[in-house]
Order: structure tokens, then sequence, then C-alpha cells
């Protein structure tokens, strides 16, 4: 598996520096380094293309392609070029959360905020969902579920191990939001949206190809947006990310319930001890936890 983007020198002068530690000699013709994390190898160019290959090379591929976005100078983003009312159009809108985190699912909603329900949705305080409190966000979510259409995809542990053998993360993003979306599509009909948003996690041509290689037919693409910080574009984002985020922690608190174990959200080396107490117990770890991040490994050798 590989993926490439082009991005300017002056970005990847940054990305050099942050593999510093993990750079390695002897670099193919024509390229300014070469770096290996444990599943990817990075291989920067002249040219401005940089290469990642390995078993997950859409974790690292994923940091700069949204750090060029703030970084270049250059408005890259597909808000940019959302129509000037779009705010106020009747937009199902989806995000995604879990896909850097090694315990718990792959969490992807799917909400539709009509033109009727703009100022009822403002009233929640949900514009800049991201800076809520998880207790704030689990007040406001039996709220959207009362009232507003919506959808959601919840890959546990045990499935996300499954597919993800067939399918790398990007590609299972691009699957459960066009499926999510599908659904919310089914729920308001016959009435239609005036656009769909997705929060953006890929370019919009790789999004589409995704679905067609899994043969999974994309619910529209007429007035399809793609945008970073989606919630800041239209508020049915915002709770789309607020639904998403309130099943994930249910979900973790269920997963720790059977654990024994507080588990917690993220990838670092306070996750490594908890998976290496897990491993210990005998217990399934891939019924926790998504098993192709180096976390596992670096579990195994704790126990060592």
């Amino acid at each position: 598996m590989q993926i490439v983007i082009q991005l300017p020198q002056v970005q990847i002068k940054k990305i050099q520096q942050y593999y510093q530690t993990k750079l390695v000699p002897n670099g193919p013709a024509g390229s300014i380094f070469r770096a290996k994390t444990a599943n990817t190898t990075i291989t920067a160019y002249r040219s401005g293309k940089v290469l990642f290959q390995g078993n997950q090379p859409e974790i690292e591929a994923q940091k700069w392609q949204k750090i060029s976005k703030s970084t270049s100078g250059k408005k890259k983003s597909h808000a940019a070029q959302l129509p000037n009312d779009f705010q106020s159009w009747s937009v199902i809108g989806s995000d995604e959360v879990g896909a850097g985190a090694y315990f718990g699912p792959l969490t992807t909603a799917a909400v539709y905020v009509s033109h009727a329900n703009l100022n009822w949705v403002k009233d929640l305080g949900i514009a800049d969902s991201k800076t809520l409190t998880d207790d704030k966000m689990r007040a406001i979510a039996p709220q959207i579920i009362e009232r507003l259409p919506h959808h959601v995809v919840n890959l546990m542990p045990d499935q996300y191990n499954k597919l993800q053998k067939k399918y790398n993360v990007v590609a299972l993003k691009a699957l459960s939001h066009n499926f999510a979306l599908s659904q919310v599509v089914e729920k308001i009909n016959p009435d239609y949206p005036q656009g769909i948003l997705i929060d953006q996690f890929v370019q919009s041509k790789s999004y589409f190809a995704y679905l067609e290689k899994a043969q999974q037919k994309p619910i529209i693409r007429r007035n399809v947006f793609f945008s970073t910080k989606g919630e800041q574009h239209h508020l049915s984002v915002a709770a789309a990310s607020v639904l998403a985020r309130v099943i994930e922690l249910d979900a973790m608190d269920q997963l720790s319930q059977e654990a024994g174990l507080s588990l917690t959200i993220g990838a670092g080396s306070n996750v490594d001890q908890l998976a290496a107490r897990l491993l210990s117990r005998k217990m399934d770890l891939g019924h926790f936890a998504k098993l192709h991040f180096a976390n596992t490994q670096k579990a195994q050798k704790l126990l060592k």
C-alpha cells in the first residue's frame, strides 16, 4: 500500500526534521531523504512528491496533508469553494472519530440539518463542537438523536480488524461516511438535501476512488463538498461530530467494563501498558483494540 502527496519544499524540510531520528541512508535517485517508522517508509523527492509506503501509510500521510493546508499559505481546502450562503442551506454533514486511537471503535456519524432546524441546532451551542466537554456533548447528543435525521456507523474493534485486512483506514473512513450519508438520504426521502458536507480526511478524487474500488455506489456526486474543519462551515457537521464522539465514549465505557481497566483514547505509551496488561491476562486484544497499530507490537515486547 502506498500514498503519494505533493508538498512545497519548505514543508518537506519540516517533515525531514520531524523524522530526524528515523532517517536511513542511501535513498533512491532524486530523493531528498528516506525515513522509516515502525510501519511506514517515507521518501521525499526533489520534485516535491512524498511517498508513504507500508502497512498503514495513511496515518503518517494524513499528518502532512492536514499540516500543508494550514501552513502553505494557500487556501487548498474545499471550504473556499463553498457557496456564500452555504451555512443557511439544508445539509447532511458527516464526521468521524477514533481513527487515531488504538482502543475503541472507528465511529462515523451523518446528520441532516434543514434550514428550518438551523436556529434550533445553533441554540444547542455546538457551533464549534471541538471545544465542547464530553459531559456537554453527552447532554446534547440525545436531543440530536430525537429531533434530527441521522445515522451512525460504529465499527467496534472486532469488526474493524476483520475489515482492515481488506481495506486501509482511509478506505474504511470513505465507506463509513458514504454508508452513513446514504442512510440519512433514505430517511428524509422524498425531501433531498441542498448539499452534503464531509469533514475532509482525503481528497475528493481519492474518496470516490475508494468507493469505486470497493464497489460501493456513492450516494450522490452533485453538491458534495469536502472541507477540513467542516463544523465551522455548517452546523450539520458539528452535530455529526458531537454524535460520533458520544457513541465513541459509550463504546469505550463498555469496553473498559469488559476489560476491567479504564481504557484511554489515544496511541501513546500509556496505551502500550494497558494493552500489555490485557495480554498478560490472556484476553483477546482484538476485541478491544485496532491490531494493526504499532502499539500491538510494543505491548507484546513489554511482556518479554
